[in-house]
């Protein structure tokens, strides 16, 4: 997904982007990546050391020094946007103790109004008490204030139709639509295929990236929508790597690749020394000691 620099999708301002033909076969990059290439993203914050997904997450991987966060956007009944990964509200609120007649808590069942009542720091910590769902302006807003950059996962958008426009409406709103943050601070990515190819064809100078390891054979159809290829790290071997780097994405320039969720030292060398672009982590700070001593 990225480097420390920025990534290979996000250097150049996208009105700059020479436009080749997607999918088309690019060189293929060395395998290793020193340290300093590698992109440390802090997954849902830095979620291995405050609530996921809080405004608190944000900010404690900013105190790590970490300038990339990842987070999943979802939509309530009335249409706002929220940040929350589960499609449900129980293990990361009180919503069973403030709604109890309100099984199975879905997201989409709630209104903005109701979720913002909700705990969403006390499970992780008492210190964390009263910590809330931030919706996806004041996400925005507070990664803006902290100089930081966003990794934005469409979390299940087959539950919520035309959650694409919303996102990007919101985004527009809060000016993550202007050169600087589509060049080098904003990319959109999601397990849905056609999620990312209906933002694509909304606005093609997103940078987007695929959440999933598509076969070898598809990934220039991929490359057609996509900027980054972005999978397990379970089942990554270098020769994946390699053959992702070896496409073409949408903007033209080799596809490029971050991997999840990565979260000791072991797996992070070995990830590393495949020669990914990025690594997705819930504590960052470890990633960066591995990676950095390997």
């Amino acid at each position: 997904m990225l480097t420390r620099a920025a990534v290979a999708t996000t250097t150049a301002a996208i009105s700059a982007v020479v436009f080749l033909q997607p999918g088309a076969p690019a060189q293929a990059a060395p395998s290793a990546r020193a340290a300093e290439e590698i992109t440390v993203i802090s997954h849902r914050g830095a979620s291995g050391h405050a609530p996921e997904n809080t405004l608190a997450a944000v900010d404690k991987a900013r105190e790590l020094g970490f300038d990339w966060v990842e987070n999943d956007v979802q939509r309530t009944r009335d249409g706002e946007l929220v940040v929350l990964h589960d499609t449900d509200l129980k293990r990361t609120t009180d919503v069973e103790q403030v709604f109890p007649d309100r099984s199975p808590w879905k997201v989409a069942d709630f209104t903005a109004a109701e979720i913002a009542r909700l705990d969403a720091g006390s499970w992780y910590g008492q210190e964390y008490a009263g910590a809330r769902v931030p919706t996806l302006k004041q996400y925005l807003e507070r990664v803006d204030e902290n100089r930081q950059k966003l990794l934005l996962e469409i979390k299940a958008p087959e539950l919520y139709p035309g959650i694409e426009n919303d996102v990007l409406r919101v985004l527009g709103e809060q000016n993550w639509l202007d050169a600087s943050h589509l060049a080098r601070r904003l990319v959109v990515q999601s397990f849905s295929a056609p999620s990312l190819r209906t933002l694509h064809a909304e606005r093609p100078d997103v940078v987007t990236g695929f959440l999933g390891a598509p076969p070898v054979s598809e990934l220039g159809a991929y490359g057609q929508f996509a900027d980054q290829i972005n999978p397990s790290a379970a089942t990554l071997t270098a020769g994946y790597v390699d053959a992702v780097h070896a496409v073409r994405g949408a903007h033209g320039k080799p596809l490029t690749m971050s991997t999840w969720t990565v979260n000791d030292a072991q797996t992070a060398r070995r990830v590393a020394g495949y020669g990914v672009d990025g690594i997705i982590t819930n504590v960052p700070d470890v990633v960066r000691d591995a990676i950095s001593s390997s």
